[in-house]
């Protein structure tokens, strides 16, 4: 009998402007345009004081720029200027429009200092969706 041996998959890097409303597993490496710490505070609930942190922040390549929303440990690592890996990152929509995050499933990884000349003027979290439900007869 044949051994089978999964070999892991090198992952496929996604573009900034490939992105769309309701998809999930995406890679990409990405330069953190600015941080803004949005949220702060304690959490004394359970059975160690925690602190959750929440910070937008616009990140981009050189297809196009989108807001991600760090949270905790990951905002430590969304400083401006730094490139970032973003593993099985995910669409998230707030108020009709895109938000890259990354959850537990995920991976912030900050990447070796590459070069990416951010493209500004194609901001994906400015183009609002509307939600539409499709009725099939």
């Amino acid at each position: 009998m044949a051994e089978s041996k999964s070999a892991l998959s090198k992952p496929v890097f996604t573009k900034v402007n490939e992105l769309r409303p309701g998809t999930s597993g995406h890679t990409l490496t990405v330069k953190v345009v600015s941080s803004k710490t949005v949220m702060q505070r304690n959490r004394a609930s359970g059975p160690q004081a925690r602190q959750m942190r929440i910070a937008e922040c616009l990140v981009g390549d050189e297809t196009g720029m989108i807001i991600f929303t760090a949270r905790n440990e990951q905002v430590d690592l969304m400083k401006e200027g730094n490139t970032v890996n973003l593993r099985n990152a995910k669409i998230d929509m707030f108020k009709g429009s895109m938000r890259l995050a990354v959850d537990r499933w995920g991976r912030v990884e900050v990447a070796d200092t590459s070069h990416i000349a951010v493209k500004e003027d194609n901001n994906l979290s400015l183009i609002e969706y509307e939600l539409v439900n499709v009725v099939e007869e």
